[in-house]
């Protein structure tokens, strides 16, 4: 009898862990792909997932289910036993995680042109400083947001970070359009459109922060301007409540050498500004600096140990002549550094196949090396290391099973890309914004075939025009 028990149970241990292989039916995994069913199928084309490994499948497919992608691979890897609610087609086509945008303030969308060929401080203190102050208004700011989403969409771009006043409506309006924004409130020491001071910024900004915690489209966060902007005292309140919040703190930070030289010679610093930041324990992996245009190896150092993401604006930053941030030094230091347009007031467009085309460009030019800033860590910076820059890695910036279906499809047979020899040097140096033909975000489809789905192009040109009207008479009134 004890002979029997010996020999029955390691039996009866291999035939619960392997039933399936001993009773002669399909394995488990294959079980699972005869009932697999999708909300959305993308089917053909090449895929570009931007994963570890950046795999590329030509004549790929992507499947969504519940906002998430499920499963990418070939055709015929994914497509095997599968159906689906609904399929897109993108024979022909390149498939690639939504772009992002790292830095903008997106309202500014309504003072594209009002002022240019100036330099930052005259830029902004004479112009855009007092346009603001005769026109923005929590109408102003959603009919600039619509406007800016419109263009941002239509572009590929599926998340953007920005900084601005009434974020609140910025949120509401982003949230309404199905894309996805990291969205900071602006906090600054003087008085502005949405809050007169300090007190009433940080209670509003709390507020806020706690209204959209948690959304599956916004993050809310907090922006204090610059350090030139906001004092010590009030630095170190944001800090707090970022601790308290758990929000992201987005920061223009060493934008000019004016910027720096000030710094340097303020008796209540005496540093860089980074250096400043990182002394008043203002640092954090929670915090994004725009620009970090003149920052040294120091800093750079700094923002690494910190795990600070940075969003490189190359056009903004031409266009102003504010100068040219280390980004080969950043990338060799693995710095998370993404790319951002900044404002339509700055650039003047949202495009950020421009911007790609530009980093490429710009860093192989100052640098006198052509091999700096090649085309794939271009598009690395608009994707998935853009996404490291805003802390959101985990969820977007590339195609995995798990992460958001934040989904572009490009049309790769446009005369511009004709003939196609490399994926990433097609997508840096030959796509267009308006080579974009759809665009997915959280498994939502937002633009089908460049219609725009979740906003109306003509109402929100009309509002544009009007706010042009009103923009103008405010200026002639100087």
């Amino acid at each position: 009898m004890e002979k029997f028990k010996i020999l029955v149970v390691p039996i009866l241990v291999f035939l619960l862990i392997f039933p399936l292989s001993i009773l002669g039916q399909k394995p488990l995994s294959e079980k699972i792909v005869a009932s697999w069913t999708c909300d959305l199928l993308i089917v053909g084309g090449t895929v570009v997932t931007m994963d570890a490994s950046r795999t590329v499948f030509e004549d790929g497919a992507v499947a969504v289910k519940d906002g998430k992608v499920a499963l990418t691979g070939t055709r015929a890897t994914v497509t095997k036993n599968l159906r689906c609610k609904q399929t897109i087609n993108a024979a022909g086509k390149i498939v690639i995680p939504g772009l992002i945008n790292t830095h903008t303030h997106v309202p500014m969308s309504l003072f594209r042109g009002i002022a240019d060929d100036l330099d930052l401080q005259e830029w902004l203190t004479k112009y855009i400083f007092p346009a603001e102050a005769k026109n923005v208004t929590e109408a102003f700011v959603r009919a600039g947001t619509k406007l800016g989403l419109a263009e941002m969409i239509r572009g590929g771009t599926t998340t953007y970070c920005d900084m601005y006043y009434f974020e609140d409506a910025i949120a509401d309006e982003t949230f309404r359009a199905g894309m996805r924004g990291v969205l900071g409130e602006t906090i600054i020491d003087f008085p502005v459109a949405d809050n007169k001071t300090h007190e009433e910024a940080m209670a509003y900004s709390e507020r806020y922060v706690n209204k959209w915690k948690n959304n599956p489209l916004i993050v809310p966060a907090l922006a204090p301007h610059a350090p030139y902007t906001v004092s010590t005292a009030h630095l170190k309140a944001v800090r707090a409540l970022s601790d308290k919040t758990n929000a992201p703190v987005v920061i223009h930070v060493s934008e000019t050498q004016k910027e720096v030289n000030d710094s340097l010679a303020d008796k209540g610093k005496k540093l860089r500004p980074v250096e400043y930041l990182e002394k008043i324990g203002f640092l954090s992996d929670r915090m994004i600096a725009a620009h970090t245009v003149h920052i040294n190896d120091k800093e750079i150092d700094l923002l690494k140990k910190f795990g600070v993401g940075s969003a490189h604006c190359p056009q903004s930053n031409m266009k102003l002549a504010a100068g040219v941030a280390p980004i080969p030094q950043m990338l060799a230091k693995d710095v998370a550094v993404g790319l951002g347009t900044d404002g339509a007031a700055s650039n003047n467009d949202l495009s950020m196949w421009e911007e790609m085309d530009s980093a490429a460009k710009l860093h192989k030019v100052f640098s006198g090396d052509p091999k700096v800033v090649s085309a794939e860590q271009a598009f690395e910076m608009a994707t998935i290391r853009g996404a490291r820059a805003l802390h959101l890695e985990n969820l977007i910036g590339s195609i995995e099973a798990g992460k958001r279906a934040d989904i572009v499809i490009v049309d790769a047979n446009e005369l511009n890309q004709t003939p196609f020899y490399n994926v990433y040097s097609s997508l840096v140096y030959a796509t267009k914004a308006e080579d974009v033909r759809t665009v997915i975000v959280n498994g939502k489809i937002i633009m089908l075939n460049r219609s725009l789905l979740t906003l109306n192009e003509n109402d929100i040109k009309k509002n544009a025009n009007l706010y042009r009207q009103k923009i103008i008479k405010s200026l002639s009134s100087n």
